[in-house]
C-alpha cells in the first residue's frame, strides 16, 4: 500500500471511535520496530519526523526508509508527517519530498522558541493548508504551547489552549487537525507527581470536542514515561530521576471526547536506551551494533504494540481503501472551506 494521507487515517479513525498514535523516526531500527509493531498488530499507523530527525538522518535517506516500509508492509495504511514544521518553508519542502502529511507549529515563531501571537498562528497556518490541500496533503495545526524543549524545538513555557480561541482558529485556518495544549510537555519530565485533572486539562479536550465535534483532536507530549523503563535504565548505569508521563488511561478518556492522534516519541526512546544498556552490562566486550541494535528494536516494538492496541486502533489496518493524493485534492476542493468534518 502507498503511503496515504494522514487525513484519511483520522477520519476513519473517527468512525471506528479510536486513536492513532503518531510515532517519531530518527534511524532505521525506530522505522522497522514501528512497522513491526503495526503488522503484528493489524494497525494502521501514522510516522513522523521533526525538523532536528531530518537533518539528521538526511530527507532523502528517511523518505527512502519509508518507502522501504511500504514495499515490505503492503497492507499497512502509513501516513509519513511532518512533525512541528517551523515554517511555510520547511512545510513546503516536506511536502516536496514526499511527506503526505505536515504540521505548521505556529503557536511559535519561526525560531521554534518564541511563543507567537493568535494572528501569526492563523495567517503562517492558513499559508500552509491552501498550499498543502492544493496537492492533497494533511495539514495539523497547534494552538498554545506545550511544556518541555525537544529536539531544540519549543519555548519551555505552558499556554493552555482556550476553547473559544480554537474554534475561530479552525474556522479561520481549515486544518484538517488540531494539536492542542492542556499541560502536557516534551521530554520525559513532564510531572514531578502522578498527574490529576488539576494539573493534567483533560476538561479543554471535553469542551473544545462539544464545540468543535467534527474536528480531529491531537495529544502532543503523550508519552505515559513507565516506570519500568526508567528503572532498566538506571539499574543499568543511567541517571533518570523520578518523573511522570501521561497516563494511558487519560489518553482513552480524551480519545473518547475526539482525540484521534497521539505522539509518542520519549516512551522508544527509553526502550531502546534501557536496551543498549543491558545488553552492554551482559556483553562489556560486545562491539557488533547488531549485538545491541536488535534488542532495542524489540523492547521499541513492544512499547508500540502495547500503545497500539491501548489507543484502539489495532485490528483496524484492513479499513483502509487508500486514496491518492490527486484524489484528496479532488475532495479538499468539493468541500471548500469545511476542512476538517470526518
Amino acid at each position: 500500500m502507498p503511503l496515504v494521507t494522514m487525513r484519511q487515517l483520522l477520519d476513519e479513525a473517527s468512525k471506528g471511535g479510536y486513536g492513532v498514535g503518531a510515532f517519531n523516526v530518527n534511524n532505521l531500527e525506530q522505522v522497522q520496530a514501528i512497522m513491526m509493531a503495526a503488522s503484528e498488530t493489524n494497525s494502521p499507523v501514522i510516522i513522523q519526523a521533526s525538523s532536528g530527525a531530518r537533518k539528521y538522518a538526511n530527507d532523502r535517506f528517511l523518505y527512502h526508509l519509508m518507502l522501504a516500509a511500504t514495499e515490505v508492509y503492503p497492507d499497512i495504511p502509513v501516513a509519513l508527517h511532518q512533525d512541528h514544521g517551523n515554517g511555510p518553508a520547511t512545510c513546503k519542502s516536506a511536502i516536496d519530498l514526499g511527506f503526505t502529511s505536515v504540521m505548521m507549529d505556529g503557536s511559535l515563531e519561526e525560531d521554534g522558541k518564541t511563543p507567537a501571537d493568535f494572528e501569526y498562528n492563523v495567517r503562517v497556518t492558513r499559508e500552509v493548508v491552501e498550499m498543502a490541500h492544493e496537492v492533497g496533503v494533511t495539514v495539523e495545526g497547534e494552538l498554545g504551547t506545550l511544556g518541555g524543549i525537544e529536539d531544540g524545538h519549543g519555548s519551555g513555557e505552558v499556554s493552555l489552549t482556550d476553547p473559544d480561541q480554537a474554534v475561530e482558529f479552525v474556522e479561520r485556518t481549515g486544518v484538517d487537525a488540531l494539536a492542542v495544549a492542556i499541560g502536557t510537555s516534551h521530554g520525559a519530565y513532564k510531572f514531578t507527581k502522578e498527574p490529576d485533572r488539576e494539573v493534567l486539562a483533560m476538561n479543554i479536550i471535553e469542551e473544545i470536542n462539544q464545540k468543535l465535534p467534527n474536528t480531529h483532536l491531537v495529544m502532543h507530549g503523550s508519552s505515559s514515561v513507565p516506570k519500568e523503563l526508567v528503572d532498566i535504565i538506571n539499574e543499568y548505569g543511567g541517571e533518570i530521576r523520578p518523573t511522570w508521563g501521561v497516563p494511558v488511561h487519560e489518553i482513552q478518556e480524551g480519545i473518547k471526547h475526539g482525540v484521534r492522534k497521539i505522539n509518542v516519541d520519549t516512551d522508544l526512546r527509553l526502550a531502546a536506551t534501557g536496551a543498549i544498556r543491558k545488553a552492554f552490562n551482559e556483553d562489556p566486550g560486545a562491539f557488533d551494533p547488531r549485538f545491541y541494535l536488535k534488542p532495542a528494536r524489540e523492547a521499541m516494538k513492544e512499547v508500540v504494540k502495547a500503545r497500539m492496541e491501548a489507543f484502539g486502533q489495532a485490528g483496524h489496518a484492513g479499513d483502509y481503501e487508500p486514496l491518492t493524493l490527486e484524489e484528496m485534492a479532488e475532495r479538499y476542493k468539493k468541500e471548500g472551506h469545511q476542512l476538517t468534518t470526518g
